[in-house]
């Protein structure tokens, strides 16, 4: 029993470092923002995202892994909206580095997207809904592909329905036609890289026979 609590302390220990990470971020991309219309726009889905971890966290627990995977991310989309994707002084800071055309902070979240949350997917699927480790390591790339289709769907009716006049900011695209897709394909490409490396740690981790 002292074993089991001494694990649930550190773990509480952790998760509250990653809350506190990320109320920093959050707090700050606040602060500092330059479109504050297009910051709460931005932020609906993370306070939804982070109400879904509150809510459930007495009877559901993702590992430390996950939750420093979904803090990365949380992080890395609210620092997006401090600036708006397009003009973000990281991203700047990579159009030079790889001489590059455009802004690429809201390609480098959408491969994000993908990469980061594979794994709390993966284990939400197999702890809690109990599905088979076969179809946990599978379906999350499926979860990804079809939640960053839908991400852009909400971005078009926000853009062109109800925010008219945040549009162009919010979405971002910088001239590129085929920013929804290539959105889509940076999301796909990160999630099949993380179920890639975490299939290949799985069968290393696996227990070895060996003949004599």
């Amino acid at each position: 029993m002292k074993i089991k609590n001494s694990v649930l302390t550190k773990k509480s220990i952790w998760l509250k470092v990653f809350v506190f990470l990320f109320a920093v971020v959050w707090a700050n991309s606040l602060l500092g923002t330059t479109d504050i219309t297009n910051w709460l726009i931005e932020n609906t889905l993370t306070v939804i995202t982070f109400l879904f971890i509150i809510l459930t966290y007495k009877k559901y627990h993702f590992s430390n892994f996950s939750y420093f995977l979904i803090c990365i991310f949380l992080c890395l989309h609210v620092y997006g909206s401090k600036y708006t994707y397009a003009e973000n002084l990281f991203g700047y800071w990579l159009q030079d580095l790889f001489h590059s055309s455009r802004n690429q902070y809201d390609r480098l979240v959408h491969f994000s997207f993908g990469f980061l949350l594979y794994y709390p997917l993966q284990e939400c699927l197999s702890k809690w809904l109990k599905i088979s480790k076969y179809l946990a390591i599978k379906i999350p790339v499926l979860i990804i592909l079809s939640g960053s289709a839908l991400y852009e769907i909400i971005e078009w009716l926000v853009a062109d329905v109800f925010f008219v006049e945040q549009g162009v900011s919010y979405l971002g695209i910088q001239g590129d036609i085929w920013d929804s897709e290539k959105d889509m394909a940076m999301a796909f490409l990160g999630v099949v890289i993380a179920a890639i490396f975490y299939h290949v740690f799985r069968l290393y981790k696996q227990p070895r026979y060996y003949k004599n």
